[in-house]
């Protein structure tokens, strides 16, 4: 995932309700909907007291189990002996009709700003920061307008999407005011995916600074197929074009006159995928999104198979690889071709680095004093296959010899941000149908 969402197939609740004592899940659904609310301490006392007592009621496999075995392999256990899985706690909770969802603030950032956030662009290196073009966040700006935070609102949370764009003189003065505007909502700052970078911001703000995973990021200066060690992928490319697969960089100027192929493998691999569009920290098909920056793809007898759009800076540092899409079952080397042509191209053309996006829970350190945050993540990168395919993701990009690069969430408070969480993980799935599809 470029960037991420955990989606869960939930099984369907209705057994387990049935089974639950009327007076514990009744008990269960008003501290819930309380902490949705964001009452004050007591209540949320309350609500996790009734949630440890309604949790066991919960026999199926589902994710209340799942968080009552963490407590225990956490307190009781170690935590190695059990298969733990967690996502971002909305899905159970909702489709069991607990609680009721805020409903979705759809705010949309004018065109005026839009523009000005673009021009913005070509004097900063973090070309994901392209994301600003799909129009659907909203931004704040720095007083000097220098520089910009784009964010979106989801329930109770206002959050930023990347580091601040602009000089990093500006990112402490432009968090703090962003910080301001959500309190003045009477929302929760969240940051999402920020560097190591923005770590000396959190601290200023009196934030935590909780770890994502890491983000995969090729030094292009030195990325090179020669040697034994990348004997595998030359053998997987130079098999992939033997059989008939070419590769070819289109310019933002040729992309309208393929749209259509692009559209129809899109649509096929969405359907194949059983999934939805998302958003907010991951592209979407639109038109006016995919036309503006180059495409990458890979033909078959001169049909489209396989594509990519590149996100890049005005100053030839920074690319990112975001919409990665293609038809299903046509060779096993067509990924590993698209993105080694990508990579040799953007050398020849003197860009420095590719980012091809985030390997999520990965990197976590899980010693005695680690946070539980890190073991929650740790044990769902290592068992949380049903969920996403977190070691397979990471498996790929590892086979470029990227530098992992760490990322983070960085919220008010302390302990687990679960309702930050379920709010960023729905901006992301594009609202609770959206998380639960594959």
């Amino acid at each position: 995932m470029a960037q991420f969402a955990v989606e869960a197939e939930i099984p369907a609740p209705a057994a387990a309700i049935a089974r639950t004592n009327p007076v514990i899940a009744a008990l269960l659904a008003a501290s819930l909907r309380a902490v949705a609310r964001s009452r004050p301490f007591s209540v949320l006392l309350l609500a996790l007291v009734s949630f440890a007592m309604a949790v066991p009621l919960f026999f199926e496999e589902s994710l209340l189990q799942m968080l009552w075995r963490l407590w225990l392999s956490r307190h009781l256990t170690d935590p190695a002996e059990n298969t733990l899985g967690v996502t971002m706690m909305i899905g159970a909770i909702a489709s069991r009709g607990l609680v009721r969802l805020p409903r979705r603030r759809t705010e949309q950032p004018s065109a005026e700003d839009v523009a000005r956030a673009v021009e913005l662009l070509a004097s900063q290196p973090n070309a994901s920061a392209g994301l600003v073009r799909l129009g659907d966040k909203k931004l704040l700006f720095s007083d000097c307008g220098q520089a910009f935070i784009m964010y979106a609102r989801r329930g109770r949370s206002m959050v930023a999407l990347f580091d601040p764009v602009g000089p990093r003189a500006l990112w402490a003065p432009l968090a703090l005011k962003f910080i301001g505007e959500a309190k003045s909502r009477r929302c929760r700052p969240v940051f999402y995916q920020v560097s190591a970078d923005f770590l000396p911001v959190t601290v200023e703000a009196r934030l935590n600074a909780l770890k994502l995973g890491e983000q995969a990021v090729v030094d292009l200066s030195r990325f090179s197929l020669a040697g034994g060690d990348w004997l595998k992928l030359r053998r997987s490319i130079n098999r992939a074009e033997r059989d008939g697969l070419e590769f070819q960089l289109l310019a933002p100027a040729d992309v309208p006159a393929i749209f259509d192929e692009l559209s129809a493998v899109s649509d096929a691999w969405l359907s194949a995928h059983k999934a939805g569009e998302k958003g907010f920290s991951l592209g979407t098909f639109k038109p006016h999104y995919v036309m503006s920056e180059p495409v990458a793809v890979i033909r078959l007898e001169g049909r489209i198979v396989a594509f990519a759009n590149i996100l890049t800076t005005a100053s030839g540092g920074d690319a990112f690889i975001d919409l990665m899409r293609h038809l299903p079952g046509v060779h096993r080397g067509m990924m590993d071709l698209l993105f080694v042509r990508i990579m040799e191209h953007l050398k020849a053309e003197g860009f420095r680095s590719l980012n091809l996006g985030m390997a999520p829970f990965a990197g976590l350190s899980t010693h005695k004093r680690a946070p539980i945050w890190n073991h929650v993540g740790r044990q769902l990168y290592e068992n949380g296959e049903r969920f996403y395919n977190f070691r397979g993701v990471h498996a790929f990009k590892s086979k470029f010899d990227p530098d992992w690069q760490p990322r983070y969430l960085a919220v008010a408070g302390a302990g687990f941000p679960i309702a930050s969480l379920v709010d960023v993980t729905m901006l992301i799935g594009g609202g609770l149908k959206g998380v639960l599809r594959r």
